[in-house]
């Protein structure tokens, strides 16, 4: 489904190019007193029912259930991809990830994934005359060829609309364990660099909150504090917003918070230890929480709550992890009674919570049971700032404010990609309807408790959820060759259904190929799961 909105974009162009700024791309000297700031919160393996307002008893989320409770909560919003970096790349860029070729995390040393003529949520922001500002994990690459971490970290996020960056290039889980800002690692020191302009850190202590380095730049790996992140993004949020309220600031501005919180490891700050009834995983959760908190406490502090947009997500579902196992079995359900986890193709490994505030214009109160993607964000921030999209690029992206203020009169999104980890299992949704065209989730294949998927003899017991294909922990030898399911009958992707609709599993996978045919003969870009059955 290609999508045209009419218009022309202005593009941010960052005053570090040396091209110089066509006419047409210079930003706005004035901008409308009414637009709205924007503040998206994208959180790391947030599960659907990892929160108060989805369901969750074992964990409290007072903030994150505010904004559902002052705004709209939506019950069928799905992340562009089941992983990290392809989910992070299609919200950036209202793009499907497989117009990349972009399956997988990408590692510490991949190039900037965004094509800087390509307009992003920050562009489009830009280009209607806010303040923009990233914050958190990135992950979506440096520079052009290999990264060099001497240099200057070039093209990255101020090269596609934003103002302003700190946080964490890749992970928490592996190097590099630093703070970037703007274009260099905070405490990057020229007489302490990186050896071979490469990451090396080995041997994680999370519980001492530090790293044995072997590849250099000492000053730059010790001021990163698995135990302090969230308290630092948190800071460094509030200050930016702080700093936007300054007496002559009058501009709107747009905040991108990527949290590390919940990936492994689950490192909490020890003012959260113990604080929920399922371990260190709720801990993380309640953590968050608080993040949270303290960009609303902003809004009220300087009274601009009114007139601000905030939403809050997850690039991909919870993953059942050592961590995640030991919360489910204290009876917490890391995405309620979805089948599946991250990386997967089921359900789990792709819907996520989805909750808005705007009190000038959403409805409070309310839920939506629609079809939303975090694709459709572009299209959608484009409509609130009044900004036009290209017409010559090809967007996925779906306008759904109207879907945001309640005042849609039909769906406004029927059909969507979703892509997991495994591009065999490249899955769509066609509004009841599920088609992968492979068997189990396309998620880890292995066979202990924590590879993430249902089909493992370890596992099954410990989740007890159920599908027909499966038997005692495998693939039954006469299942399907795909799956097909109806959501409608069938939430929980209980019922592979493929034999008994072979017109509409044709239908579909003819849909499907068409979209596999938009797949570029280019190098796949991040880490695939290699171990598929």
């Amino acid at each position: 489904m290609k999508i045209h909105i009419t218009g022309l974009v202005t593009f941010f162009v960052s005053s570090f190019c040396s091209a110089q700024v066509p006419e047409a791309n210079k930003v706005a000297s004035e901008t409308p007193a009414d637009l709205p700031n924007i503040i998206l919160i994208n959180a790391d393996d947030l599960g659907y029912g990892d929160l108060g307002c989805y369901g969750a008893t074992k964990v409290q989320t007072p903030n994150i259930d505010r904004i559902a409770r002052e705004g709209r909560r939506f019950t069928d919003a799905h992340s562009p991809s089941a992983v990290c970096s392809p989910s992070r790349y299609g919200l950036m860029t209202g793009q499907y990830p497989l117009r990349k070729n972009f399956w997988g995390p990408t590692p510490h040393s991949q190039e900037l994934t965004i094509d800087t003529s390509h307009p992003t949520l920050a562009s489009v922001a830009k280009s209607a005359g806010y303040s923009t500002a990233a914050i958190g994990k990135w992950h979506l690459g440096f520079g052009k060829g290999k990264c060099d971490w001497n240099e200057e970290l070039k093209p990255g996020p101020l090269e596609i609309g934003f103002d302003y960056y700190f946080g964490m290039p890749t992970v928490n889980s592996g190097p590099p364990y630093v703070y970037v800002e703007n274009y260099r690692p905070v405490g990057w020191d020229p007489k302490d660099p990186f050896v071979g302009g490469k990451m090396s850190v080995t041997q994680q202590w999370p519980e001492k909150g530090g790293y044995k380095i072997i590849g250099g730049a000492e000053k730059a790996h010790m001021t990163y504090r698995d135990d302090t992140v969230g308290i630092t993004f948190a800071e460094k949020a509030v200050e930016w917003i702080n700093d936007s309220q300054a007496e002559g600031e009058n501009k709107p501005f747009f905040l991108y918070m990527a949290t590390t919180h919940i990936h492994h490891p689950f490192t909490p700050n020890k003012r959260f230890h113990g604080s929920s009834q399922c371990g260190l995983y709720g801990d993380f959760i309640h953590e968050l929480d608080w993040m949270v908190g303290e960009v609303l406490k902003a809004l009220d502090d300087h009274e601009i709550a009114d007139n601000t947009m905030i939403l809050f997500t997850s690039d991909n579902g919870g993953m059942l992890n050592n961590t995640g196992q030991k919360a489910w079995e204290a009876g917490h359900r890391l995405n309620g009674k979805l089948q599946g986890f991250k990386f997967g193709a089921w359900e789990g490994g792709h819907r996520v919570p989805f909750v808005v505030r705007w009190p000038a214009k959403i409805p409070a109160g309310t839920t939506s049971p629609a079809l939303v993607s975090q694709i459709d964000l572009l299209a959608t921030v484009a409509k609130v700032v009044g900004q036009p999209l290209p017409e010559d690029v090809e967007l996925d992206s779906i306008d759904q404010f109207e879907e945001f203020t309640g005042t849609a009169a039909k769906p406004l999104r029927i059909e969507l990609i979703i892509s997991p980890n495994s591009p065999e299992h490249l899955t769509i949704r066609k509004r009841d309807w599920v088609y992968i065209p492979a068997q189990n989730e396309g998620g880890f294949q292995g066979n202990n408790v924590g590879d993430h998927l249902l089909g493992g003899a370890a596992t099954q017991p410990l989740t007890k959820m159920v599908n027909s294909d499966v038997a005692n922990g495998e693939i039954e030898a006469d299942a399907p060759p795909a799956q097909l399911y109806n959501l409608k009958d069938d939430p929980y992707q209980q019922v592979n259904v493929y034999h008994q609709y072979p017109e509409k599993v044709s239908e579909m996978d003819s849909v499907l190929k068409k979209w596999r045919a938009k797949i570029p003969q280019t190098k796949r870009l991040g880490w695939i799961n290699l171990k598929q059955k």
